[in-house]
């Protein structure tokens, strides 16, 4: 696989297919690897869109079971990851693009939808992490158990007070909604949206449907689309009929 370093950043990308630019994150939270596309998403977005769309896709930093790498950046850990993102589709040339992403995407995907507006055509996204009032440190304990030692095992320059700064700071601090962004930026949001919701704890249901109801130019998919199975291709061609409607821009 090649390798975007920026820095102390390293970044292990896969680039494929032709036509319109897609961002593709994979699902696995802050063990987002872009082999999860493939084998872990309830659907192959490779595979499916990969004839039409040219689909980049990338190891989150710092996942393990990934080749990307970088610092621990506790008091920015949303942004650290979108620097990424955007730095990966500025060293590929690609200016504007649509991005689509599972899971751990959902925050991305509203980030970077905040900081680079006019580069995004379109954003999918499908099963997206949220907070739920109800279970208000999933995430964080999740992460402290799983993720943190894990890392921390591997790494000599990271320790657990380390990750437990960068994870308080990720979803202890802002812990309402998107993690991200506002509702009032949501509501302004023009970027057209497709929004998948889900109803399991890592990907709540509330969180997911009250961003598609905000925001201005958005579409709800059928719910549930993944169970009985024979829906996931109902909502596969949803996106597919919602990508092609908004391609737009300059393929790089």
């Amino acid at each position: 696989m090649p390798i975007y370093e920026n820095g102390d950043v390293r970044i292990n990308y896969e680039d494929t297919g032709e036509g319109f630019p897609l961002l593709l994150i994979a699902g696995g939270g802050l063990n987002s690897v872009l082999s999860n596309i493939v084998g872990r998403s309830p659907f192959n977005a490779i595979e499916e869109f990969g004839a039409e769309f040219r689909c980049i896709s990338s190891d989150l930093r710092n996942a393990n079971g990934g080749a990307s790498a970088g610092p621990l950046e506790i008091d920015r850990p949303w942004d650290s990851h979108t620097d990424d993102q955007i730095g990966l589709m500025d060293h590929l040339g690609i200016d504007r693009f649509m991005v689509m992403g599972f899971c751990i995407a959902g925050p991305f995907i509203w980030n970077l939808l905040e900081r680079a507006p006019d580069r995004i055509a379109a954003a999918v996204l499908a099963q997206p992490v949220g907070f739920d009032p109800e279970n208000p440190d999933f995430f964080y304990d999740a992460n402290m158990n799983g993720w943190g030692p894990d890392l921390v095992a591997r790494r000599e320059d990271i320790t657990m007070p380390m990750v437990e700064a960068y994870l308080t700071a990720m979803f202890r601090d802002n812990a309402d909604f998107v993690f991200t962004v506002t509702r009032e930026f949501v509501r302004s949001c023009e970027t057209p949206v497709l929004v998948l919701p889900d109803d399991t704890p890592p990907h709540p249901y509330a969180a997911a449907v009250e961003s598609a109801l905000l925001a201005p130019n958005s579409e709800l998919s059928l719910f549930p689309w993944k169970q009985p199975p024979e829906r996931i291709p109902v909502a596969v061609r949803h996106i597919r009929s919602f990508l092609r409607a908004h391609r737009s821009g300059t393929v790089a």
